[in-house]
């Protein structure tokens, strides 16, 4: 709730210094975009995301593999312990917990904070997520935008003319056709 207060407070002293700066000058030009649109229709975005899901998929079937295993001991271990030694029981007990650690260990480097999922997604998405930005600061730049917002951000915007949506002009240029 703070978060989204600050984030409106910094909008609202945005739009409020547009204004103030545009009885300066002659006028401030304004423009949004909706970047999660441009990405979704980029083919490098799609196959950054076809390489993130083979990724996880290759993650899977090994913590899947590590699971089985692990499920497999221990049915073992269930199975035999009523004629197990004191020492063998021990020692299945240790191995299975040592398992359990495996497995554990897997899912929080693959998949949990800073994980590996997290930093493959980053490193795949970069180049889309540079050129994006470029292609924004061309558009930008030759429109003679003084402000371009991302419709897809947390800043909220309180009115929005459609005149200014220059997502396909962006798209364009990633496209290479401007």
């Amino acid at each position: 709730m703070k978060k989204s207060f600050s984030r409106v407070l910094v909008t609202l002293m945005v739009l409020f210094l547009a204004g103030f700066a545009g009885n300066l000058k002659a006028q401030t030009k304004v423009g949004y975009l909706d970047s999660r649109k441009i990405i979704d229709n980029m083919q490098e975005a799609k196959d950054a995301k076809l390489k993130l899901e083979n990724l996880v998929s290759e993650w899977q079937t090994q913590l899947n593999t590590l699971q089985d295993s692990l499920k497999r001991y221990k049915d073992d271990f269930e199975k035999k312990k009523l004629i197990l030694s004191d020492q063998l029981k021990q020692q299945y007990e240790k191995n299975i917990k040592d398992l359990e650690n495996v497995v554990s260990t897997f899912k929080i480097q693959k998949f949990g904070e800073g994980g590996e999922y997290f930093q493959k997604q980053t490193e795949f998405m970069k180049p889309v997520q540079d050129r994006v930005f470029k292609a924004i600061e061309t558009v930008a730049k030759k429109e003679d935008f003084d402000y371009v917002f991302d419709r897809n951000s947390d800043l909220l915007l309180l009115f929005v003319n459609e005149k200014y949506d220059i997502t396909s002009k962006v798209q364009k240029v990633i496209e290479g056709k401007q």
